[in-house]
Order: structure tokens, then C-alpha cells, then sequence
């Protein structure tokens, strides 16, 4: 007998001898087999649960008191979570312990918050355009979340930027389908690596604050499907979530937590979803119809006005108006998702010390620095040179630290709040400013120049301080939370007038942006340099000075339109502002999927700074654009060369503008590479086109309709790009069904 056939012998009866070991262990307990796959775990095990059992499974408490509601979390909960739920001990199936988890793992307020790493806003990692680097970040958060005993990380919002005044934005990857859902799946994918489950969120269409639990968004199945539904579709596919977290708002006259449509029909049904919907907490408002809907549990109870899935839904099931086999889908779904994630298999325990929060805060400074955005850079202010001998730097709380967006997202950082003085303090504060100090920062780096700090709050004394300076740093804020819209895009505070004194004194002016999302800039043909550096995180004061310094080339480019004003906007006015409570309205998405970009291009519209926009210190320059088709696919392959002197990352964009055809828009983004390219260097890339990206949804027949013609391709650094190359090529008619698999194609 060969070596190697006793050797595969050998391996044959170790394998037997293995899964008898295992069917001794799991004989009694099936389902606890983990050489099964979910669904049939899934399904064993709810055969063995009772009613009482089942119900637990579906309903969600909150992980806090709510003093307000004189309601006290139960006793198994971790202090200050989102949530908890009951699992079934004598069938091996463990507790949900869920955390807030949106840019790290958050707290309730109170007086155990958890310090935690925090990564900078959504909108910088969707700046990044890098999916390695939010998977990366995803992967911190898990390995946090984990590490404080959760299992269950309430994370992965897609809410494409249709309002920029949206006071959530800072948590979601901007206006475009296919950058958001990238991004965002892999960020789902990195948390889940841990074992752990994620939610993709907040379905659908919750693209406002304001109003957010009475308003009703009127959008057609067409537009919604190419739009916000697409780009929650494409993170689904990225990343598999366990759990997808329905909306606040109504759809179509139809809360977002009752709709047939959304969760049934689109979720459950068209994309193949196997786990189970969540309601947002406070958004059920229903036993019955959200049950027959498709919501499979409750969360946060007391947050709803009553207890839909307790005593009243074991009513409903008792007496048929909720079928016994919809409870039973309900708690497979959980249970799927607990076992394809490892939930049920590898239990999770607090275990704190094992969390490396040195090298995670090293994750959120290079996510950071990978997604700020140098937006203009006249006379090539920046980098700072050293030799620099008088530097002033104003405003935004730059001695103390930087800042965070509010609400729910919100994470307690190490050393506590840097400015506990800031109101509001309650939820959704307190206004958080992170104990990473940018004047710190730049005095270490300047180590024999006169640094010197105004807060900014006189702009009198702040431009006398700017005009005896040769370099001035500005910084300038502005808070934004959940819960609530800025009423216009415009710098709080009177900023934009500290910035133009400012900038009258010394035009040798850096302004380095803290924001939530796009704001307008009237000061901008004053100053030199302008650097978005979003919510930069735990680190951000660090992360902000090593890009000022050149320590690391700027490589951002913008996930969203920057407008010049309010009056470009789909909405010039925000619907429902100010808010009423109680009040319902509509909110028309009269645009349908001309979102961002597509909307501008669509009117001629200039904006002040274009979706893609990012500058570098080098130059880049895009060429040998080789488009084709193969197989029914479109491929497009460039070259990214540096003609600058240092290295850098440049991301190339590719835009699909149809000849012929009617889209919504003139022109899509199907694809982006970014490229790190030495000092003279080139890099070749190629992207595969999503044929979703090439069509039409067809609503009757759900299926995505490509329309024979002409097709320019455009490679481009920005969606304005005035330098862009473009190849026109021709493809023929063909339909794909919802996923974007080929069904036929045709000739004619």
C-alpha cells in the first residue's frame, strides 16, 4: 500500500472517529451540529422550542433604565447597551446582547459608559473609497465588541445622502449606490469576521432626521430600486448581514416596520434574505400587521408605546390572526443568523483585557488619514513646512481635541469628555470632543516655533493673532447628531465670519473642517488650503497634524456633493422644518434616483466642490482607458501614473454616460480603483461593471433591462473632471434578474 494512500486511510478514520465523537455530543441537541448548515440547524431546533420559548426569542428590551418610563433593563443586560435578548439556555441557544456599533462600540449615557475605540464618521471611510481599509475598521469594531461581551453589533447604515442638512449623515457613506454599498458590506463583512452579527440599516429610505417617526417619503418601486435600494442591496450582498434593522419614517403611506413591500416582498423574498429584520427602537407600531409584514422581532422595549411582541403577540398566534408558521419563520430567522455567524457555536464572555485598544486606535488614525480631504491647496500651502517660526492656530476646540457626531452612534472615548462644558448634555449629546488635541499635535512637530492657540471666539483678537502669524490653522465645527437636521449648510456659530476675518488678515489661512457632511464655504476664494477632515475618531488630532505635516499624502476624494448653496438642492427648503411633533407629512422624492452627482448633472448645476473631488500632494495623471465587452460583461482598464515627486494613492473613477438611452441621470459611477503610485511610477488597473449600473429596473418584471446602444465609458479623478478620457463602446440588449445575473440577451 502507497504512502500516500495510507495516509489518506488514516485521514478517512480520523474523520469517522471525529464526527462520532461530535453525534455522541450533539445526539440529544442536533441542531448544536455544526457540520450542518444554518437553516437546518435553524429549523431543529425551533421543532424542539415551546410558545412561551419562541417569543422570548422575538422580543428585544432595552439594555438601560429609562428613568422616564420608570422601566429598569433586566438584570442579564450589560450596563448602558442598546439591547438584550432572552435566549433558550436548555437548547444551547445564548443570550443576544446587542451594542450600538455604528463608528465603535457606543454607550447610553450614564455613569458606566464603556471607553471604546472610535473610528471617524461613515463619511470619512466612504472617503477612503477603500474597501480593505472599512474592512478593516469593521474588524476593529467586532473584535471591541466582542471583547465587552456582545454579540450583536446594531451597525451598517446605508442611508444615501439625499438631504445633506441630515443630522445623520456622519454615519452613513454618502449619496452614491455603489461607493455606499461597498464600503459599507465591507465593513458588515469585518465586523462578522469576529463571530459576531451586524445589521444593515435603516431600511429604507430614513434620509432625514427631521420628523423622522411621522414623515412619509412618496418614491415609485423604479426609483427606489435604483437608488437608496440598490445601495442597501449591494452592502446585503458585500457583507450578509445577520440582521437588517427597518425605519422609522413610512414608505408609500406605510411605516417602514409594516411594510409588506420593504421586508417581505424586496428583502425577504427578491434579494433571498435568510435572517431576520429588527424593528429601530421605537418604530413598531403594531402586533398583527407589523408581524404579517415581515418584522421578526421587537427591539428596545420601552421605547415603543407598548409591548406588540409579548403577551399581545402570543395572543395573536393563539388565535390564528399571526400564523403558528409565521412565529415559527420569525424564530428561525433568528436563530439562522446566530448559527451561520457563530453566535451559537462560539459564545461570547467580557473579556476587556483582551482588547488591543493600542492597535485599534492605529486602525482609526489611518482610516482617518486615509479619508480626509485636502479640497484646495493654493500655492501649495500644504504640507506645513518645519522652518515655519509664528503658527496660529484658532478655533475648534483644537487645545482640548476634536470632535463627534451625537446620538446613538455616539462612543465614550479613554480620558473622558475633552470639553464637558458643551451643551446639550443630554441625548443626543453630550457634544463629545475627543482628548486628542490637534495643537498638541502641531506644537510637537514645531519644536522651535511659537505655536500659539485662540479659541476664536472673539474674531477681533483672532485675526490680530492670524496677521502677526506666518502660517494660521483654522479649524472650524460643527455638530451634528441624531435626532435632528442643520437648518441650512452653513458653519454654526458664526464661523464663516471668524474664517473671512481671519483670512483678511493673513491669507496664509488653513482651514481644516470638522463637519458632519457638506456645508457652504463663502470665505473660500480667501483662504489657502481647505482640509475635510470629517469626525476624525479616537487619534483624530494625530491623524489631522500627520497630514498637515505631509506625513501622509491626503488621499480622500469626496463620497458626496459639496453644493454651493440651498437652492441647488431637490429640496431647497428641509421638509417638516421646523419640526412638529405629531405632525405627519410628505416628503416627495420628485428627483427618484437623481441623487447627488446625478441630480447636479442632470440640471447643470455647479456645484462647490464635486462627488469624487480630492486633491493630493503629488500630481496624476489617468490614461490608456481600454474599454470592452466580454461575455456580456464590461470591463474598462486604465493606467494611474504619479508625474508628481512624492508618493500617494489616486482614486480613479469610471462613469458610464449612455448615447442614446434615457437614464435618470446623464451619467453613473460603475466603478473606482484606488492606486498607491510612486514618484514617477504607474499602476495598471481594471474594473468589472455590475450590468445593474448599465440599466433600467423594470418594476412589472422585476428585472434589470440594458438597452442596445451606444455607451460612452469616462475615466475620470472627480465627477467634473474636465481632464476625464472617455471611449465609446456599444452593447446590446440584455435582461438580468434582480441580483444581476444574465437571463437572455438579445440582438435586435
Amino acid at each position: 500500500m502507497s504512502f500516500k494512500k495510507r495516509i489518506s486511510l488514516l485521514s478517512a478514520a480520523v474523520a469517522l472517529c471525529y464526527g462520532a465523537v461530535q453525534a455522541a455530543e450533539t445526539g440529544a441537541q442536533p441542531w448544536m451540529n455544526a457540520r450542518l448548515d444554518a437553516g437546518e440547524r435553524a429549523g431543529l431546533a425551533v421543532a424542539q422550542m415551546t410558545l412561551d420559548e419562541k417569543l422570548k426569542l422575538v422580543y428585544g428590551y432595552l439594555g438601560a433604565d429609562m428613568d422616564n418610563k420608570k422601566t429598569k433593563r433586566p438584570e442579564e443586560a450589560y450596563k448602558q447597551s442598546a439591547g438584550f435578548i432572552y435566549g433558550v439556555p436548555r437548547l444551547g441557544i445564548p443570550n443576544l446582547y446587542e451594542t450600538d456599533a455604528g463608528l465603535g462600540v457606543a454607550s447610553q449615557a450614564g455613569p458606566d459608559a464603556r471607553a471604546a475605540t472610535a473610528l471617524p464618521s461613515g463619511l470619512n471611510t466612504a472617503a477612503t473609497w477603500d474597501v480593505k481599509t472599512a474592512y478593516e475598521g469593521g474588524a476593529m469594531i467586532g473584535a471591541e465588541a466582542r471583547g465587552y461581551g456582545f454579540n450583536v453589533v446594531l451597525a451598517g447604515g446605508v442611508n444615501l445622502m439625499r438631504e445633506p442638512r441630515n443630522g445623520r449623515n456622519f454615519e452613513y457613506a454618502g449619496e452614491d449606490p455603489l461607493l455606499a454599498g461597498k464600503i459599507v458590506g465591507a465593513q458588515i463583512k469585518g465586523i462578522q469576521s469576529n463571530r459576531v452579527v451586524s445589521t444593515l440599516k435603516h431600511f429604507a429610505l430614513n434620509d432625514q432626521e427631521t420628523g423622522r417617526t411621522t414623515l412619509n417619503v412618496k418614491i415609485g418601486d423604479q426609483a427606489a430600486r435604483m437608488s437608496d435600494l440598490l445601495a442597501l442591496q449591494i452592502a446585503r450582498e458585500e457583507g450578509n448581514p445577520g440582521a437588517v434593522m427597518c425605519s422609522y419614517n413610512r414608505l408609500n403611506g406605510v411605516h417602514g416596520c409594516e411594510s409588506s413591500y420593504l421586508l417581505n416582498e424586496v428583502l425577504k423574498k427578491d434579494w433571498g434574505f435568510k435572517g431576520w429584520v429588527m424593528s429601530d427602537w421605537g418604530a413598531v407600531h403594531s402586533t398583527v400587521p407589523a408581524a404579517n409584514a415581515g418584522l421578526d422581532q421587537q427591539s428596545g422595549m420601552p421605547f415603543d408605546l407598548a409591548d406588540y411582541f409579548g403577551p399581545p403577540l402570543k395572543e395573536a398566534v393563539l388565535n390564528g390572526w399571526v400564523p403558528q408558521a409565521r412565529l415559527d419563520d420569525m424564530v428561525r430567522r433568528i436563530l439562522h443568523a446566530m448559527f451561520e455567524h457563530g453566535v451559537v457555536d462560539h459564545p461570547v464572555a467580557p473579556a476587556v483585557q483582551s482588547i488591543d485598544f493600542k492597535a485599534n486606535a492605529a486602525v482609526s488614525v489611518k482610516d482617518a488619514q486615509q479619508g480626509m480631504v485636502l479640497l484646495k491647496n493654493d500655492a501649495k500651502l500644504l504640507p506645513l513646512n518645519k522652518s515655519v517660526k509664528r503658527v496660529a492656530v484658532i478655533g475648534g476646540y483644537a487645545d482640548r481635541g476634536v470632535m463627534a457626531g451625537g446620538g446613538s452612534s455616539l462612543v465614550y472615548p479613554a480620558g473622558g469628555n475633552a470639553a464637558p462644558e458643551l451643551t446639550p448634555k443630554t441625548w443626543p449629546g453630550p457634544v463629545m470632543i475627543y482628548p486628542s488635541s490637534p495643537l498638541k499635535a502641531i506644537q510637537a512637530r514645531l519644536p522651535g516655533a511659537t505655536v500659539v492657540y485662540n479659541d476664536g471666539k472673539d474674531a477681533a483678537a483672532a485675526a490680530k493673532l492670524a496677521r502677526d502669524s506666518d502660517v494660521v490653522v483654522l479649524f472650524a465645527t460643527q455638530w451634528t447628531g441624531e435626532g435632528f437636521d442643520m437648518p441650512n449648510l452653513s458653519l454654526p456659530d458664526k464661523q464663516d465670519e471668524l474664517i473671512a476675518a481671519v483670512a483678511a488678515a493673513n491669507a496664509r489661512t488653513v482651514v481644516v473642517l470638522e463637519t458632519g457632511g457638506p456645508v457652504t464655504m463663502p470665505w473660500l476664494p480667501k483662504v489657502s488650503s481647505v482640509l475635510e477632515a470629517w469626525y476624525p475618531g479616537t487619534g483624530g488630532g494625530e491623524a489631522i497634524a500627520g497630514v498637515l505635516f505631509g506625513e501622509v499624502n491626503p488621499s480622500g476624494h469626496l463620497p458626496a456633493t459639496f453644493p454651493a448653496a440651498e437652492s441647488q438642492l431637490p429640496r431647497p427648503a428641509l421638509d417638516g422644518f421646523p419640526e412638529v411633533a405629531d405632525r405627519r407629512f410628505d416628503v416627495n422624492y420628485h428627483e427618484g434616483a437623481a441623487v447627488g452627482y446625478k441630480w447636479f448633472d442632470l440640471k447643470g448645476l455647479t456645484p462647490l466642490f464635486p462627488f469624487g473631488h480630492g486633491l493630493s500632494y503629488t500630481d496624476f495623471a489617468l490614461s490608456d482607458l481600454s474599454a470592452g465587452v466580454k461575455d456580456g460583461v464590461l470591463s474598462a482598464s486604465f493606467t494611474v501614473k504619479n508625474v508628481g515627486k512624492v508618493a500617494g494613492k489616486e482614486v480613479a473613477q469610471v462613469y458610464v454616460a449612455p448615447v442614446g438611452a434615457r437614464w435618470e441621470a446623464p451619467k453613473r459611477l460603475v466603478g473606482f480603483h484606488k492606486a498607491e503610485v510612486a514618484p514617477g511610477g504607474a499602476v495598471k488597473a481594471t474594473i468589472s461593471v455590475d450590468p445593474r449600473l448599465l440599466a433600467m429596473y423594470d418594476s412589472a418584471s422585476k428585472t434589470w433591462r440594458v438597452a442596445k446602444g451606444d455607451y460612452k465609458v469616462i475615466l475620470a479623478a472627480d465627477a467634473s473632471d474636465k481632464r476625464a478620457v472617455s471611449q465609446v463602446i456599444k452593447l446590446e440588449a440584455a435582461v438580468y434578474d434582480v441580483h444581476g445575473k444574465p437571463l437572455r440577451t438579445s440582438k435586435r
